[in-house]
């Protein structure tokens, strides 16, 4: 099937699916007509401007001042169907930093807040008793978002042209399936990151029913292209996998004040669909929280292994910036793979103020050889349910001489508004 078909398929067809912002039908009264559920729907507004400043060895320091703006309506559920149109703004007013696309300003660091103007989310959905479908271009968070998820900290984020179906007939579980036809990643589609053609099937069941936490096994049959020069063509192919996963994540309340957490996680991974690598590669993760009233501390091991350190472990639709580091130095995992020890320490201020600080000690997989450090930093202020702000720091360094990931430095300042 070529891809315009398939396009015009995803565009007339209907059902399924799955996000962290859709997942059940709105509980609000039914509207009496066709008419009235598209005259009485919702409204919605997310504003957001940020500063982020870059200083990185072998770059100019980078000072980027962006505003994002995205406008949305989403019709009231009638006879089980729904349906959402979003358009996003991106907008640099200082713009003294590299974009990640084309070669305009890559003297300077890189911000991956390129300019955009867009149709950000247009779906239709249809859900009946406890299975809804959504089709279209649309927001998709799997678990922890540690393998599909939105990328939600840039100002563009990253949506899927899919058909995604959920079911939740079974008590305490959840069952997904998602057939991604195209990737709109954070950039603007250009020649060096363009978006990504996707034939690619996504599975995940979870069970929430065990005292000790909730069960997760999934499968993620990923295969890509893009209408791009060799290199890049190569690249975003080579992006293909198969990944199978199981994972067990839970809290245990001891009393009012004290509570534990873990999470548990293993999953292998080998070339799948287009990728012309030949390689295995694991990953697993342990984690262990504690939190006493409003303080929270959390230590954990994880390593996106490697096959002999030629090819590390992938994660192309992960958000990434939560994990390995806010610096994001590791948005790609080297091929000798990476070992990530973390100890993160968080905390409600007095009033509406939180706080989180971590610290990172990295490592490769193959050679248990040390690679950097990074601490994080991070202070929200929420004055109502609509707006906030944030201040964010990270600082990354090697610990090896002439290392191929450079030390750098971010600070972030951000307001956001939500309606």
């Amino acid at each position: 099937m070529t891809h315009t078909m398939k396009s015009h398929l995803l565009h007339i067809a209907l059902l399924a699916s799955i996000g962290a912002s859709a997942l059940i039908a709105d509980p609000a009264p039914a509207p009496a007509s066709f008419t009235e559920s598209l005259t009485h729907g919702k409204v919605s507004i997310n504003a957001r401007l940020r500063y982020e400043t870059v200083d990185q060895d072998g770059f100019a320091d980078a000072d980027a001042l962006t505003a994002r703006l995205r406008l949305g309506y989403t019709t009231k559920a009638y006879k089980g169907f729904q349906a959402m149109i979003e358009g996003e703004a991106v907008t640099p007013i200082v713009k003294d930093y590299f974009d990640s696309t084309g070669t305009n300003g890559s003297n300077y660091a890189a911000v991956a807040d390129p300019e955009v103007y867009h149709v950000n989310q247009a779906w239709l959905a249809y859900t009946y008793e406890k299975t809804k479908g959504t089709l279209g271009r649309q927001k998709l968070i799997l678990d922890n978002a540690r393998f599909i998820g939105d990328v939600g900290w840039r100002q563009n984020d990253q949506t899927f042209d899919a058909f995604v179906v959920q079911d939740k007939s079974f008590e305490k579980t959840t069952l997904t399936y998602a057939y991604l036809e195209r990737i709109n990643r954070i950039f603007d589609d250009s020649g060096a990151q363009p978006d990504w053609d996707s034939n690619s099937h996504v599975f995940n069941a979870s069970y929430a029913g065990f005292p000790i936490g909730t069960l997760t096994a999934y499968a993620y049959l990923l295969d890509f292209d893009a209408d791009s020069a060799p290199a890049v063509k190569t690249a975003v192919r080579n992006n293909s996998n198969a990944t199978y996963g199981l994972s067990l994540a839970g809290t245990r309340p001891f009393n009012k004040d004290w509570k534990a957490s873990y999470r548990l996680e293993y999953a292998t991974q080998s070339d799948y669909g287009n990728s012309a690598l030949g390689y295995n590669a694991d990953y697993y993760v342990a984690e262990l929280g504690g939190a006493y009233k409003t303080y929270t501390l959390t230590a954990g091991y994880e390593v996106l292994g490697s096959d002999n350190g030629l090819v590390g472990f992938k994660a192309p639709l992960a958000t990434m910036h939560a994990f390995n580091g806010w610096a994001d130095a590791f948005l790609a995992t080297p091929a000798g793979g990476l070992t990530d020890t973390y100890l993160k320490a968080g905390a409600k201020a007095p009033g509406p103020v939180q706080l989180l600080a971590g610290y990172h000690f990295f490592g490769t997989e193959d050679a248990a050889t040390t690679l950097a450090q990074e601490f994080d930093a991070l202070a929200v202020y929420k004055l109502n349910k609509q707006l906030s702000f944030t201040a964010k720091f990270a600082k990354f360094w090697s610990d090896q001489t002439g290392a191929a990931t450079a030390d750098r430095t971010k600070f972030w300042l951000q307001a956001d508004y939500a309606y």
